[in-house]
């Protein structure tokens, strides 16, 4: 039986706070906290939640915040952003931060990190977008010194710090586990060179097979000790009684979700700024990809399905879907968004408990570090890394 780990990422949007909500972000936020207490119950290892700033896209804007609550309301799950955007933050503060949450959490905090990818909130918070791959790197560094240091100075291009007092250390030791959030290659290659876990989503399977194959290899490469970093696939899940049943309830909310919010940027004085994909740093077959999944996935449910975007169906169905991917990605965790579009909370909570109670079963849970069987070759002996979870 294949091996898995299994969490929900999700997102508390403004349009679901607008249209399901009342305007009310308090209401919105107390009913995603009762679905992560319902994942914990019912089995989930990971709650992902993701950061925006300056939009309408997402209602997230202080994700060590959210992630308290939601640790002091649960007891089991493992919780983190994917992504804090390491360019929007002091890094010691940062770093304070997520330690603190380790601690309120008794260790169950997973860092999730990433450059950013919308121009727009980077030029609405007065900061250099194409600087950001410099600005995450040199953050993440620090991150890492307060992390383990119990003073830290240092001089760099964005941050300098004089004989700075970290407080506190983090719970976990060394630190938290720390992923990187990956689009284009050079950052699972970044991923990949530093040891640590990547997460991913966005592009089709058949790009996905490279992206996660291009990751092993560049691991492989490095020659770091074993085992090697979880890597994690996260794609819109939605599962009911029946394949009929399923689509019927998620299409609506599929074709919008690309959409909703985005469009309410667009309409705006600064709108998505002049390269919203990032091809003017990354200009690659990758990107213009992505580019076009954005579009796509707003005018076809069958664009969606046909290329490994959503798994949707009866708990059958989508045991047999996340299967067949894992086999030919490789990945070894897995993150559903329940959340789709401005979908109701019944039908989310109904996804979130078949997905557990039907799907979960199919698979059996690691005992140690995962491995999916077609990399079963690859050496894995070793001390642990810093990207494992204890």
């Amino acid at each position: 039986m294949a091996t898995l780990e299994f969490g929900a990422w999700g997102s508390v949007k403004h349009y679901d706070i607008e249209n399901n909500y009342g305007g009310v972000a308090a209401d919105a936020y107390e009913e995603h906290i009762r679905q992560a207490r319902l994942m914990d119950e019912l089995g989930y290892k990971y709650y992902w939640i993701i950061e925006h700033q300056a939009s309408y896209v997402g209602a997230i804007t202080s994700p060590t915040v959210f992630l308290t609550a939601v640790a002091r309301a649960t007891e089991q799950l493992h919780i983190g952003a994917m992504i804090w955007v390491l360019p929007f933050h002091n890094p010691i503060r940062l770093a304070e931060e997520i330690a603190t949450l380790d601690h309120l959490s008794h260790g169950r905090v997973e860092f999730g990190t990433g450059l950013g990818t919308h121009e727009h909130e980077f030029i609405r918070m007065g900061l250099d977008y194409y600087a950001r791959r410099e600005m995450g790197e040199e953050s993440l560094a620090i991150i890492e010194r307060a992390w383990t240091q119990p003073e830290v100075t240092y001089k760099g291009r964005f941050w300098s710090f004089d004989e700075m007092l970290p407080r506190p250390l983090p719970f976990q030791k060394p630190h938290p586990p720390i992923w990187i959030a990956a689009h284009s290659l050079r950052a699972f290659e970044w991923a990949a060179e530093r040891n640590n876990d990547v997460a991913t989503n966005i592009s089709t399977d058949d790009h996905m097979v490279e992206k996660f194959a291009h990751y092993r290899k560049i691991w492989e490469e490095c020659d770091h000790p074993g085992p090697m970093p979880r890597q994690m696939l996260v794609r819109p899940v939605h599962v009911a009684e029946t394949d009929a049943k399923a689509r019927e309830e998620v299409e609506p909310y599929l074709q919008e979700s690309m959409g909703l919010g985005r469009e309410m940027v667009a309409n705006t004085r600064i709108g998505m700024g002049s390269d919203p994909r990032g091809k003017g740093t990354d200009n690659t077959r990758y990107t213009r990809a992505n580019g076009r999944v954005f579009a796509e996935t707003r005018k076809s449910y069958d664009f969606w399905i046909d290329n490994g975007l959503a798994l949707i169906g009866s708990p059958e169905t989508v045991a047999r879907q996340l299967k067949e991917k894992q086999e030919r990605i490789g990945f070894t965790a897995f993150a559903a968004n329940h959340h789709i579009g401005a979908m109701p909370s019944e039908l989310v909570d109904k996804s979130i408990t078949l997905m557990a109670k039907e799907v979960f079963p199919a698979f059996d849970k690691p005992k140690g570090p995962v491995v999916p069987e077609s990399l079963a070759a690859l050496r894995i002996n070793g001390p642990a890394h810093i990207g494992m979870a204890p």
